[in-house]
């Protein structure tokens, strides 16, 4: 007779994996959409522009956090870390998943 709760553990577990992978090649796709706008954007950090931006006075209540010291630079650490993170995920998956 079959097993019914391994069955259902086995199922459970393929629907998750499978949930998670779509979920992430939704994600990368969004963000490989972005990859123009992130380029202009980490160039504009510390640039001229960037530099004569930051003069002034910024009317109340305008968001700007593309200004700060620590905005763009954390964005950019956090892109490069989550990249580490896919290379050695991928590489995981590859030698010792499947």
């Amino acid at each position: 007779m079959p097993d019914l709760e391994r069955i259902s553990e086995m199922e459970n577990s393929l629907n998750e994996c499978d949930e998670a992978v779509r979920s992430l090649r939704e994600q990368l796709d969004r963000l490989n959409g972005l990859r123009e706008k992130a380029a202009r954007l980490y160039a504009y950090y510390g640039s001229g522009d960037w530099y004569a931006d930051r003069e002034g006075e910024l009317p109340e209540g305008f968001r700007a956090g593309v200004l700060s010291e620590d905005a763009v630079y954390d964005s950019i650490a956090e892109l490069r870390e989550t990249a580490f993170r896919l290379l050695e995920t991928g590489t995981d998956v590859l030698k010792n998943w499947i």
